[in-house]
This record gives C-alpha cells, structure tokens and sequence, in this order.
C-alpha cells in the first residue's frame, strides 16, 4: 500500500489556513499560527485532499513524497 509523507515549510507559511480547512485529517494549525501536518504518514485515504490543500496553496509551502 502507498504511503506519503507530509511537510510544511514552517518559514514560507503565512498561516492562511486553508489546508486545515480542506484537509483537517491531515493539516492542522499551531500555536504559532502556521500550519503543520497532524502526522507524519498519510495512506490512499487523504491523499487527494493533501494534493489539492498543496496546489492551492499560496505560498506553495507543503510538499508530499511518496515513501
């Protein structure tokens, strides 16, 4: 089964939040008011919804690698 692994680029996040808003099993917002994955590890499950939070992002700062 395939597997991805999440980042977010803590320094080009602006914290807009839309990733949480379209992915909140995998993104979640800090303290800092920046995004950051909620795990390490995504499966088939939320990837489309990582993908999609990744190409509208406006900063372009979360990368998804297959593992």
């Amino acid at each position: 089964m395939p597997q991805w692994k999440v980042r977010v680029d803590q320094d080009v996040c602006i914290g807009d939040a839309i990733c949480a808003s379209l992915c909140p099993d995998v993104f979640e917002m800090n303290d800092e008011g920046k995004s950051q994955p909620k795990v390490d590890i995504i499966r088939e499950d939320p990837i489309d919804c990582a993908r999609e939070a990744a190409e509208v992002c406006p900063v372009s700062c979360i990368y998804i690698e297959e593992t």
